[in-house]
Formats: C-alpha cells, sequence, structure tokens
C-alpha cells in the first residue's frame, strides 16, 4: 500500500515538474530595450534582440519560410508573433550573415549576408546616440539630449497602434498573403479630398471600394470640408479621425493590447489581444460583406457567399494561378471579334452576378436584346450587364473586374462565349471551386541543403513535442473525466445542466397537431392575428411558454411548406423571433415560436402608456440589427416585407425581436423576380417600389423601417391619411417630413424638440434623436439608391450610442 502511495506521489511530482518545464517564464534579466551607437543585431543570435521594457514589444529577426528574414517588430505575448511593423518587408535577408547596425555617424542600417544595404533609417546626418524599443511598440532614434529623431511610428506598414498618429503621408498597406509579407494591393490612407479610404490598388487597376462608393462622403457619415488630415487609435479602443470617421472597439475600455490591421483580404479591423490565450480576437471590422472589396478574386474572378466568401471562375474559365487568387482567372479559349461572327458566340446568363466598373457603354431604358446586340457589335466587349430598375439599363463591359454574386442585385450578366464552350444557358455559382486563400505561399531564398536539413530536424523535433504534448493532454483528459464522474455519480446531473441538454434537444423539431391543441387548451388565448394567419399562446410538455400560428397560406404546397420552414428553423439572431419548430399535417400548417411577454411595439408606441427615450433607442437599433443580419449575414438572404410596429415584439428588457418575417419571404439565389411580385406589407409602410412594379429587394425593407424609426420619434402613426385644405389628402408622414425639412432649412435650433414625442416631456438624447430623423428621411426616400443599408445603419446608431455614453460619463465627471 506503501509502495502505491510513493508511486502515485512520484507520478505527480513527475508531472508537476514537466508542467512546470514547459510553462514557467524564462528569466527576463538578459532582455534590452535599447541598442548602443557601434553596437549591432545579429541575425544568427537568437536572443539578438531588444524587448520594450514592459514585455509587450519585441524587436529584432522575424524569419519565415525557410530562409527569409524581416527586421520586425511583434507582440511579444501573441501566439503567433504578430508583427507590428517590418523595415525590409519587400527585401528579406539571408539567415547568415546579416545583422542590424547603429553606426557612429548615426545611420541605422539593415545588410544582407554580402553587405550590401537592404534597408536603413534616414539619420546620417544627425548624431544618434541609441535606438530604442517603447513601450507603445515604437522603435526610436534618440540623439544625446534624448530627442527622437527618427521613430516607426513615422513609417507604417500594415497595422497602426494606439497613440501613433496617423496623416495624409502614411498609409496602412496589407500584406500579400498568409506567411507572405511583401507589399500587397490592399491600401488605407487620406485621400485627395481629405476622406479615408479602403483601395485596391493592384498592377491591372485601382478601384476604391470603401466607404460605399454609390455615396458621397456626407451620405456615407463623413465630411471633406475639413482640410485637416489625422486620425489615431487610443488605448481605449476608440478610433477617431478629422473625417468624421469615428468608431470603437465591441471591448473599449483601458488596459487591453489592440491594433488596426488592414488585412490581406482587403478588410481594415481592429483587433484586441486575449493575454491568456495569446490569440487575438476582431472587435471591429470596416466591410461587414467580404465580397464587397475590388480585386479580391483578382481579373475575371467572381466572389461568393456560399455562406463564406469564396472566389469563384466564370464558365469558359480557369485560375490563371492555382495557389494565388490576386492572379484571377484567365480564359480557356480564343478571343473572336463578335461583330466579324456573330453566329459563333452565345451569351450565358448569370444571375446576381455583376462586375463592378469598366463600363465602355450605359445605355437606360432599352430591352435585353438591344444590349445584346450592342455587346456583339463590340469586338471589345466580354459581357454585359442588365439591371432591371424599372427600365432596362444596359452595360457592355470591356474588362472583368471585381466581380460578386448578391441577391440584392437587381439583374444579371451576360457572359460572351464562344459556341464551343460548353455551359448551361443559366449559371448558378456555388464557389466551391476554389476558396479565397490570397497568396498564401513561403518565401525561400539563399541555402540551400545545409537549410534543408535544419528544417527537417526541426520537423523531427516538432513530432516528438506533439506527440508529448499529446501525452499530457490525455493525462488531462482523464483527471477532468474522473473528477466530472466523482462530483457527479451520487447527486447525478445537475438541473441546470439537465434543462439545459433538453432545451438543445429540442431546438427545432416537428410537433404534431394534437401536441400543439393540448399546448394551447385548444387554441384558446388569442396573441394576435394578421394576413398570415392566427397566433396563439400555449405551454409546451418541457414547459416552454410558446406562440403558435395557425397559417392561412393554403396555396403554400407542402414541398415549399418544408424547404422554407428548414432555412427559417437555422435563422439565429438575438433581435429575430426564434422559431422552435412546426406542424405539417394534411390539414394543418402551424408554425412555433418562442414567446415574447411585452407583446408588440404598437400596443406601447401608440397607446396610454408612454415608452421611454432608451426604449425607443433601443428598439431601433435592436431591429436594424435584425434587419441587417436578414439582408446580409443570412445564408437564403431573407426580404421581410412587411416591416411594422405591429411585428416588432418586445421582451421583458424591451429588447425588440422581430417576427412573421417566415413563408414565401425567402429572397433565393435562383428565383425569378415576377415571383415576388404579389404585393406584400401593410398600407402606409408600403415603399413605393411595389406601385411602380419594381424588382423588389432588400430596399423596401429599409422603407418600412425609416417609417418605424420616424414614429418612434414622433409617438404617433405617420402612415394615416390626412385631409389638407382643399380636400387634398397626404398621409401624416409626408406632412412630418415637410415640417421637418422645412424647420432644418431654416436652421432653427429647436427643431428637433419641437418634433420629438411632448409626452416624453423633454427627456431624450438629442443627439440620437436627430440621427434617428436623418436616418428616417433617407430610408423612405423615393428613389432607392439613395436609400442607406441596413449594416450602415447599425454601424452608425451604434457610434452615436456609444457617443452619448460618453458624453454622459463626462458630464458625471
Amino acid at each position: 500500500m506503501r509502495s502505491q502511495t510513493l508511486t502515485s506521489s512520484s507520478s505527480t511530482i513527475f508531472l508537476v515538474f514537466v508542467i512546470y518545464l514547459c510553462f514557467c517564464p524564462s528569466s527576463s534579466g538578459n532582455l534590452k530595450n535599447f541598442l548602443q551607437t557601434g553596437s549591432s543585431l545579429s541575425v544568427e543570435d537568437d536572443k539578438d534582440m531588444l524587448t520594450s521594457s514592459d514585455n509587450t514589444f519585441t524587436c529584432g529577426f522575424y524569419g519565415v519560410g525557410e530562409n527569409a528574414y524581416y527586421f520586425s517588430i511583434w507582440f511579444t505575448n501573441s501566439k503567433d508573433k504578430t508583427v507590428a511593423w517590418m523595415a525590409n518587408r519587400d527585401k528579406p535577408v539571408n539567415g547568415k550573415g546579416s545583422k542590424l547596425s547603429l553606426h557612429r555617424d548615426g545611420a541605422f542600417v539593415l545588410t544582407d549576408v554580402d553587405g550590401s544595404i537592404t534597408w536603413e533609417a534616414n539619420t546620417r546626418t544627425t548624431y544618434v546616440e541609441r535606438a530604442e524599443l517603447l513601450d507603445n511598440g515604437n522603435l526610436v532614434l534618440k540623439n544625446s539630449s534624448g530627442k527622437v529623431v527618427w521613430q516607426s511610428f513615422d513609417f507604417p506598414t500594415d497595422t497602426l497602434l494606439p497613440h501613433q498618429r496617423f496623416t495624409k503621408s502614411k498609409k496602412l498597406i496589407s500584406i500579400l498573403g498568409r506567411g507572405n509579407y511583401g507589399t500587397g494591393y490592399f491600401n488605407f490612407f487620406f485621400d485627395t479630398d481629405n476622406v479615408l479610404r479602403l483601395v485596391y490598388d493592384g498592377p491591372d487597376i485601382s478601384s476604391v471600394y470603401w466607404p460605399n462608393v454609390d455615396f458621397d462622403a456626407f451620405g456615407n457619415g463623413r465630411t471633406n470640408f475639413n482640410s485637416t488630415r489625422i486620425a489615431m487609435l487610443d488605448d481605449m479602443g476608440w478610433f477617431l479621425s478629422s473625417d468624421w470617421l469615428n468608431f470603437n472597439g465591441s471591448d473599449s475600455g483601458f488596459g487591453i493590447r489592440r491594433r488596426l490591421t488592414m488585412d490581406y483580404d482587403g478588410n481594415l479591423r481592429l483587433y484586441s489581444l486575449n493575454i491568456a490565450s495569446g490569440l487575438w480576437t476582431i472587435r471591429w471590422e470596416a466591410v461587414r460583406q467580404l465580397c464587397s472589396v475590388h480585386g479580391l478574386c483578382g481579373r475575371n474572378g467572381i466572389c461568393v457567399y456560399t455562406p463564406e466568401p469564396k472566389c469563384s471562375c466564370p464558365p469558359g474559365y480557369e485560375m490563371a494561378d492555382p495557389s494565388n487568387w490576386n492572379k484571377g482567372c484567365k480564359p480557356r479559349f480564343s478571343r473572336i471579334c463578335s461583330s466579324k461572327s456573330p453566329q459563333q458566340v452565345k451569351f450565358v446568363k448569370m444571375r446576381y452576378v455583376d462586375f463592378y466598373g469598366f463600363d465602355s457603354s450605359y445605355s437606360p431604358g432599352i430591352t435585353l436584346e438591344s444590349c445584346k446586340m450592342k455587346c456583339l457589335e463590340d469586338c471589345q466587349c466580354n459581357a454585359f450587364s442588365y439591371r432591371l430598375t424599372g427600365d432596362g439599363n444596359c452595360f457592355t463591359k470591356v474588362e472583368l473586374f471585381n466581380g460578386y454574386e448578391s441577391p440584392n442585385f437587381p439583374g444579371a450578366l451576360y457572359l460572351k462565349l464562344p459556341l464551343s464552350i460548353e455551359t448551361s444557358e443559366v449559371i448558378v455559382l456555388n464557389g466551391t471551386n476554389h476558396t479565397c486563400k490570397l497568396g498564401e505561399t513561403t518565401v525561400t531564398i539563399g541555402l540551400g541543403s545545409s537549410s534543408t536539413l535544419e528544417t527537417r530536424a526541426r520537423r523531427v523535433t516538432w513530432v516528438y513535442l506533439y506527440s508529448f504534448a499529446s501525452v499530457i493532454g490525455a493525462i488531462e483528459m482523464l483527471f477532468f473525466v474522473s473528477g466530472w464522474w466523482f462530483l457527479f455519480r451520487k447527486s447525478g446531473i445537475p438541473a441546470m445542466v439537465e434543462e439545459g441538454y433538453r432545451v438543445l434537444s429540442n431546438h427545432f423539431r416537428k410537433f404534431s397537431y394534437m401536441e400543439l391543441k393540448k399546448a394551447t387548451k385548444n387554441f384558446q388565448e388569442e396573441l394576435g392575428r394578421g394576413a398570415s394567419g392566427v397566433v396563439f399562446k400555449g405551454v409546451l410538455a418541457d414547459e416552454r411558454v410558446v406562440a403558435v400560428k395557425k397559417l392561412g397560406d393554403a396555396h403554400l404546397t407542402e414541398e415549399v411548406f418544408w424547404a422554407e420552414v428548414s432555412i427559417i428553423g437555422k435563422i439565429n439572431h438575438m433581435n429575430l423571433v426564434r422559431m422552435w419548430g412546426f406542424c405539417l399535417e394534411p390539414k394543418h400548417r402551424l408554425l412555433v415560436y418562442e414567446y415574447v411577454e411585452n407583446r408588440s411595439l404598437d400596443k406601447h408606441l401608440f397607446s396610454g402608456n408612454v415608452l421611454g427615450w432608451n426604449e425607443r433607442f433601443k428598439v431601433a437599433l435592436g431591429t436594424a440589427k435584425g434587419l441587417a443580419y436578414l439582408h446580409h449575414e443570412c445564408l437564403e438572404w431573407v426580404i421581410h416585407c412587411d416591416v411594422k410596429p405591429e411585428n416588432i415584439l418586445l421582451d421583458g428588457e424591451f429588447e425588440p425581436k422581430i417576427s412573421d418575417f417566415g413563408l414565401a419571404k425567402l429572397s433565393e439565389r435562383d428565383r425569378n423576380n415576377s415571383e415576388m411580385s404579389r404585393i406584400r406589407g401593410t398600407k402606409g409602410y408600403m415603399a413605393p417600389d411595389w406601385a411602380l412594379n419594381l424588382p423588389i429587394t432588400a430596399k423596401v425593407d429599409v422603407y418600412s423601417y425609416g417609417v418605424v424609426i420616424l414614429e418612434l420619434v414622433k409617438g404617433i402613426r405617420l402612415s394615416h391619411w390626412v385631409v389638407e385644405d382643399g380636400d387634398e389628402q397626404e398621409t401624416e408622414l409626408t406632412r412630418f417630413i415637410k415640417v421637418v425639412k422645412r424647420k432644418m432649412q431654416v436652421e432653427e435650433m429647436a427643431w428637433v424638440e419641437d418634433i420629438v414625442d411632448k409626452r416624453l416631456n423633454g427627456h431624450f438624447s438629442r443627439i440620437q434623436a436627430e440621427k434617428m430623423v436623418e436616418f428616417g428621411i433617407s430610408c423612405v426616400d423615393e428613389n432607392r439608391s439613395k436609400r442607406p443599408t441596413m449594416d450602415s445603419i447599425v454601424q452608425t446608431l451604434l457610434e452615436c450610442e456609444d457617443a452619448v455614453k460618453i458624453h454622459n460619463q463626462i458630464r458625471e465627471w
């Protein structure tokens, strides 16, 4: 018995010792944060580096591949040694003989193995005493009086750090791809009109893609009247710019390491570092839909959501370089002049596909056949885009760049191909042929066999290390399972865990009609009714309170019902009413939703009970989030078609949940526009697009949302008709907008106070109310191209909410 105890104790001590060896911190006594003149850092000494005094940043030679080294600054505690700055990003040096030297004449020079200068700081004319790595990640050169004469902050690569001033002379330029640190094609900078932009600047084209190119500076919430070009990220995670681009991370606060990086996929992202895991979390990103990034899939390539963004080649094309989407797609045929041989070409229709820009001609109000003839008669025409926005609009294209597929695009691309290319008449892309892995390459230069042997030795070492880690992991798992069994072997599974499992197992399922009849006590308590059916309150066998809708839509076939319900069941967002299941029987079709206790918005907004301002703004923001999810993030892209207060439910915390976004409202990518022609919606909230017989897009929901948020501000129905002088009728909405615009034009100081619901007695945020009115008016514009998108509304309202919080904190101080 004693022997077993000793053996067990020895095993425990051994395990603790191994864990200590693996995870104990290394000694930091030999760390240095400065380099004196006359000294150098060698690429061959792994310990020859500078570390900031707080150990946040490290500066030295950063190895990539087998024999490529960059002089860089990286985050010490990040798992993958994330680079914040790089001196020689386009000219890596050799792993032998390369060094960085601070000469006595002030020159700060990086030399390769042959002594050639690869990079240097322009400080030869200034006496420099030392190079120092500061705690904020800035590498500086100081003279004898301590003055900074050069700093890495003035020469950013792809990353901006807190308190690093970003001015008109600076750019963030992406790397080429994961593992390839060469200068890429995506830029973040102040344009000549003083506005911050994202631009694809590739070998063939240069194209702006953010902010929204369909709007001017003011339409995007920016200003170009300020001639100052300066921006900065602070310690709190706030980014402030002279062009009014202001945003913050979702975890704003002190004590978090952050970086703003121009990523190789063309998106600008704000990251926060988890010190415990060493991993980065995205806290903000500029582009919500990655296919909006120009140049992402190269020449002739098309970006497709599946649901993650992937690149595809059109029919008749193939990848130019299978390892790099930046090079796009190349034709598998020889081009012929269609005007000379029209009988040898054909057009293949690609629904919801467009290539932005490079239009050789634009012809409004012509037929599809006429548009086809224009392309046939032009030898340079490779395709034409035909858009159904009222009258047919024809765009012939000489080049195919910035390709994307989107259900919000109201038209199709007709690709010109030789007859010899076998394709279907209509192409539906799925993006499964290749993903958007932009240039994941390894850089190799210089030495031969010796570096190869070193690489193999490293691989053997890693095999042993992984094997050892696996054994340790298995031991930890054994301890964990044993402890779990010991803890719960007598008491059984805790009630909370059991309930959680029960809810998950019943998350979405098929109910029988008798189950729901019993749950609703024979459909006794009616909650509401609408065009699609009647809703009753019920309690399921697992004691969940639910809302059961009996559908009256008899035209819906069983196949369509099942297909659409299965998709809606996967939609999950905190601002959308959750569907728990359904009933599909020959005579009965019912939907089972979560029960939302505070009923619908109209019962609070238009009744004697006054809804407070904070609750109103919460409803505006939450509803926008829900619609943005439906429009921009769902795999199937849902258009609600009936946004109104009756379909916005409020939970116990007055968080909004959009309901009735269900059947026959999925904007499927292969659906013909004529199938969306049956008018849906409620008078007063319906966009004029229906009456004008325009193709139905997500902008009809934007219009309805605009009416709702204006009603939130005013506190009355704006959809009613009123009689003006001379017995002329107009809606309350039309009259309201006229009054607001008149007050804004004459610059009345109290125009917001005059129009906000008087029942609030002045208790509201003027900043939020003004922004809601501005958005509301732009949302109900008759020209749908001028209506904003829901994701842009969400972003602006979030910034508005944060601004009010900061304002209130300052006032409290």
